[in-house]
């Protein structure tokens, strides 16, 4: 069994409690690992390391501090294999979707690396004769990330990238759940030679390290992803220091899918976008509305799709298409929901139950019928392999269903008019759309939600900025 450091200072330490985290297999049931249960003072440590570290590292140009995300991409590809191995073990993800997470961490370093050149100021006209107005672009200071347990290794680079090559120093925890793949990580950068204190990762308890990061006066900025409830805590615990939030919660994405569609295409996309990772992705299609004209047929081969979803050991050979949930209680809590919504009426077209499987935290991929707009399934994240289907009449009732919720993260549709296309992208209240295509974003897009879903974003330029802070000179000369 692996028993795990935290990297404080550019030193792997033990917690100052002495006690550690079990991370179970959720495939097995076994504990895989131990992981340090981080407490107050090794949030302090971890804070002073960054805060002392931070003004050196900020005056390094920021081609300097690119070097540090190479190597961080090319001790990933060294040890692709066993960081994957680890992934798939501790939170049940099918080896192939762990190893393309541990790849495109890598090569997402390697992206915000490229921004050393690119990223820049402004110069702004004055109303003022012999005047320069410049706008230069700072760091914050000292970040904290928190990180989820569904993509822990890929978010923790989305927040530890772009923070370091704008100067910033940063303290990581990992989310409890499923620590052991950054932790591991964490051994490799102690190796790499650079600067003590630039990057920290902690690990422990959100009620007691987490508090202490997030309420210090030294964190400039929290980036957190995770659930609407974490998010709300993370905004009452920064309100005292007005320290600056970036938050990715939770989502509901609904998928419209219109009589003119291609039907088979829209079956393949809304499927691959309910069951990877076992439906826990926030991104996934959460709500299915099916124009009433095609509602029998798509519904027909909707249900067929899901009862040919595979399912099995994370390691299994052919790989199945999802394995079992993350948890014990994730798996309750879906199973919960399911049986709200059979109360309310729903009608269980497949699935609706835990299939019989030897071991693991398994719930079969389940389409619902005959469902309605106020059901707890149709308005709350379920984060599971389950999609309830609504129909409408047309676009404009469709799209008012669509925005019928408190979360605004990704959405989509599928069409062959491009006329429905724009119209349903101009008037959908979420962050992202995706059109006749699987709901998954590119590392130089924007990912960010509306209302519930979140403040702020990342990825591409805008995420870039997310790190960083103006200051305007007026120079008169």
């Amino acid at each position: 069994m692996k028993k795990y450091q935290q990297l404080i200072n550019g030193a792997l330490v033990d917690s100052h409690s002495n006690q550690f985290i079990e991370v179970e297999n959720p495939y097995t049931g076994e504990i895989m690992a131990h992981a340090p249960q981080g407490d107050e003072v090794d949030a302090q440590l971890a804070l002073d390391a960054a805060q002392n570290a931070q003004d050196a590292w900020a005056a390094q140009p920021a081609i300097v501090r690119a070097q540090a995300l190479k190597k961080m991409a090319n001790v990933i590809r060294e040890n692709r294999i066993e960081l994957a191995n680890i992934l798939a073990s501790e939170q049940a993800k099918v080896l192939p979707l762990a190893q393309i997470e541990i790849d495109f961490t890598a090569d997402y370093f390697d992206y915000y690396a490229g921004w050393a050149r690119i990223y820049e100021g402004e110069i702004i006209q004055s109303d003022r004769p012999k005047e320069n107005m410049l706008l230069f672009r700072q760091p914050m200071g000292v970040v904290v990330g928190i990180c989820p347990w569904n993509f822990p290794f890929f978010v923790m680079a989305r927040k530890v990238a772009p923070a370091l090559l704008t100067g910033n120093t940063i303290v990581i925890k990992p989310s409890s759940e499923t620590p052991a793949t950054t932790l591991e990580f964490a051994k490799h950068v102690a190796g790499l030679d650079l600067p003590a204190g630039i990057v920290n990762f902690t690990s422990g308890r959100g009620s007691t390290l987490g508090e202490k990061l997030v309420r210090s006066p030294i964190t400039a900025m929290v980036t957190l992803t995770g659930s609407v409830e974490a998010g709300t805590r993370i905004i009452e615990g920064t309100a005292e220091n007005i320290t600056k939030c970036s938050l990715e919660l939770g989502g509901k994405a609904p998928a419209i899918v219109c009589a003119d569609a291609d039907l088979d295409l829209a079956v393949k996309a809304v499927v691959a976008s309910r069951v990877i990772f076992s439906g826990q992705v926030c991104n996934c299609a959460e709500r299915l509305y099916v124009e009433n004209s095609i509602a029998d047929e798509f519904t027909e081969k909707l249900v067929a799709a899901m009862k040919a979803v595979t399912y099995d050991s994370p390691f299994a050979d052919p790989a199945p298409d999802m394995s079992c949930q993350v948890s014990h209680s994730q798996l309750e809590k879906i199973e919960a929901m399911v049986d709200l919504a059979r109360k309310e009426g729903a009608e269980v077209l497949c699935g609706g139950k835990r299939p019989d499987m030897k071991t693991g935290y398994f719930y079969a991929p389940t389409v619902l019928g005959n469902c309605k707009q106020d059901f707890d399934v149709v308005r709350n994240e379920v984060f599971g392999p389950v999609l309830p289907v609504l129909t409408f009449n047309d676009l404009d009732e469709a799209i008012a269903l669509a925005n019928d919720c408190e979360f605004g993260l990704t959405s989509s549709i599928y069409t062959a008019n491009i006329n429905k296309a724009f119209e349903a992208i101009n008037r959908l209240k979420f962050g992202e759309t995706y059109v006749n295509r699987e709901n998954f974003e590119a590392m130089q897009g924007f990912h960010a939600g509306w209302r519930k879903s979140g403040i702020g974003g990342a990825d591409g330029k805008h995420g870039l900025y997310e790190y960083l802070q103006t200051h305007v000179a007026y120079i008169q000369y």
